[in-house]
C-alpha cells in the first residue's frame, strides 16, 4: 500500500500567523459559523414567539456561550486541542421543539428554563463519559470505514440547507461560490487563498448593502440590508448568568435532550477525525476523543447556565481549514474571542445578524460540499477495492440520506412516541431523534456493519499509514 502524504498547510495547528492574518483569519471563522449559529436561536426563538428584545438577548447568549466553548475545546488539556470551532447544534432543534410543545404555554422564558435543566443534566453526563475515558475506548470501532460515510453524511445531508439559503437569491449566492473558486483555486496568491471565504462573503455583502442604499431592492427582498436593529440594540448586555430564570429539571425535557446529545457525540467524533485530517495531524487518539467529548458536555452544561442552546463541533469551519490551509488553533481562539465580544456587545451581534441569507447560502454550497469530500478522502485509507467495504459504505450512506426522511413522517413518528407509558414514550422519543439525524444513522450503521462483518485490519484501514504531525 502506498503511504499517504502529509497534507500541506499554510499554517499548522501550532503556528501563530502574523497579527493581521491572525485577526482576519479569526474573523473569517466567525463569518463562516455565525449564519448557522444565529439561525438556531432564530428558528427556536420564532417557535417560542419571542419578542424582538428577547430574540436579541437569546442570540447574544448563544454567541457568548459558543465563544467560551471554543476556547475550552481548543485547550489541549481541557479539550481536544484541535482548531475546531464550537457552534449551536441543529441536532438539538427537534428536542427543543418538543419542549416548546410541552411547555410553550408558559412563555419563552418557561421553555428556556426547562431547556437549561436538560442541558445541565445531559451536559454533565456527557462530560462524565468523556473525562472518565469511557468514550475514548470505543476508538477501536471508529475506523475509516465508519468515519468516511459519517463525514459524508454530515456534509452532503446539509445540501438542502445550503440550497434553501442560496435559493432566496441565486445571483448573489452564485457570486459567492464563483468568488470562492476564484480566490481559493484560480488566483495563485497566498493571502487571497487564505481569505477566500472572508473576501467572497464581504464582497457579496457589500454588493447587498450597495443595492439597498441605491434603492435597487426594497424591504423584504432577500438581499435587503437593514441597520434598524443595530441602532435599536443596546451597547452592552448585562444579564449574562441564568438570564431566563432558575433552570427547571423535568424527565421529559431531560429525555428529549439526551437524544440530541447522543447524535452530536457521534457527529463530533467524526469531526475530530475530519479536523485532524484537514489540519495535517495524526488521527485523534482515545485521550483526545475523551477530552473533546468531555469539553463538549461541560460546555453544554455551561450553556444552560448562560441561557443558550447546546454546543457542538462545527463542520463548516473544518471545511474552511481544508480550503484555506490555515489550521492554527490560535486563529480559532481569536474567532472565539470575537464571538464572546459579539455576545457582550449587543450592537456588534446585531450587525453580524444583518448578513443576508443568500450570502451565507453561497458560502454553505462551497463549504458543505468540501466537508462531504473530506469523507471520501478518509475512505482512501481503507481498501475501497474490497466488496466488503463498498457494501458497508454504500448501505450506511444510503440509510443516512433516506431513513431520516421516513422517520420524520407523522405516522411513523407516532410509532416511537405514541406509547401512553411515559418512560417508553421518552425512550421512543430519544430513538426517534437519533434516527432522524443523518450523521447518527451513518455512524451507527457503519459501526455495526464494520464491527460484525469479518475483515482484515488492512481492509478496514487500521494498518494504513496516516499523516504524521
Amino acid at each position: 500500500m502506498t503511504k499517504m502524504t502529509k497534507k500541506q498547510m499554510v499554517y499548522g495547528a501550532n503556528d501563530t500567523p502574523p497579527l493581521p492574518i491572525l485577526l482576519l483569519a479569526g474573523a473569517q471563522h466567525v463569518l463562516t459559523l455565525f449564519g448557522a449559529t444565529t439561525l438556531v436561536p432564530l428558528i427556536c426563538g420564532a417557535a417560542m414567539k419571542m419578542t424582538p428584545a428577547q430574540m436579541a438577548q437569546f442570540i447574544g447568549c448563544v454567541y457568548l456561550s459558543m465563544g467560551i466553548a471554543t476556547l475550552m475545546q481548543t485547550h489541549p488539556r481541557l479539550g481536544t486541542g484541535l482548531p475546531i470551532v464550537q457552534g449551536s447544534s441543529f441536532s438539538f432543534i427537534p428536542p427543543i421543539m418538543t419542549l416548546i410543545g410541552l411547555y410553550g404555554a408558559g412563555g419563552p422564558e418557561y421553555v428556556l428554563q426547562h431547556l437549561a435543566g436538560g442541558l445541565i443534566v445531559g451536559g454533565l453526563l456527557l462530560a462524565s463519559l468523556g473525562y472518565s475515558g469511557l468514550i475514548g475506548r470505543i476508538r477501536k470501532f471508529i475506523t475509516p470505514v465508519v468515519i468516511g460515510p459519517t463525514i459524508m453524511a454530515i456534509g452532503f445531508s446539509l445540501a438542502p440547507t445550503a440550497v434553501d439559503n442560496a435559493s432566496k437569491n441565486w445571483p448573489i449566492s452564485l457570486i459567492v461560490v464563483l468568488l470562492i473558486f476564484l480566490f481559493s483555486l484560480v488566483l495563485k496568491n497566498k493571502l487571497l487563498n487564505i481569505f477566500a471565504i472572508l473576501s467572497s462573503v464581504v464582497l457579496a455583502y457589500l454588493i447587498c448593502v450597495l443595492a439597498t442604499q441605491l434603492g435597487w431592492v426594497g424591504e423584504g427582498h432577500p438581499i435587503y440590508v437593514s441597520f434598524e436593529n443595530v441602532a435599536q440594540a443596546s451597547t452592552w448586555r448585562t444579564e449574562l448568568f441564568i438570564p431566563w430564570g432558575m433552570p427547571k429539571f423535568s424527565l421529559p425535557a431531560i429525555s428529549a435532550m439526551l437524544a440530541g446529545f447522543f447524535a452530536v457525540m457521534i457527529e463530533s467524533i467524526g469531526d475530530y477525525h475530519s479536523c485532524s485530517y484537514a489540519s495535517g495531524l495524526p488521527d485523534p487518539d482515545s485521550g483526545t476523543i475523551s477530552r473533546g467529548i468531555g469539553a463538549e458536555g461541560l460546555a453544554c452544561a455551561l450553556s444552560g447556565c448562560l441561557g443558550s442552546v447546546a454546543t457542538t463541533s462545527y463542520t463548516e469551519n473544518i471545511g474552511l481549514i481544508n480550503l484555506t490551509g490555515v489550521a492554527s488553533r490560535n486563529v480559532v481562539r481569536v474567532g472565539a474571542v470575537l464571538l464572546i465580544g459579539m455576545g457582550l456587545l449587543g450592537k456588534l451581534g446585531a450587525l453580524a445578524a444583518t448578513m443576508p441569507t443568500p450570502v451565507i447560502g453561497g458560502a454553505y454550497i462551497a463549504l458543505f460540499g468540501s466537508i462531504g469530500a473530506l469523507g471520501i478522502q478518509v475512505l482512501m485509507r481503507a481498501d475501497m477495492s474490497s466488496q466488503r467495504n463498498v457494501l458497508i459504505v454504500g448501505f450506511s450512506f444510503l440509510m443516512a440520506l433516506g431513513l431520516p426522511g421516513w422517520v420524520e413522517q407523522e405516522g411513523v413518528r407516532e410509532l416511537f412516541v405514541g406509547s401512553r407509558n411515559v418512560v417508553l414514550s421518552s425512550l421512543g422519543g430519544m430513538l426517534w431523534a437519533i434516527l432522524k439525524t443523518p450523521m447518527a444513522v451513518a455512524g451507527l450503521c457503519a459501526t455495526l456493519c464494520d464491527s460484525l462483518t469479518p475483515g482484515t485490519d488492512e481492509e478496514r484501514g487500521l494498518s494504513r499509514s496516516v499523516p504524521e504531525a
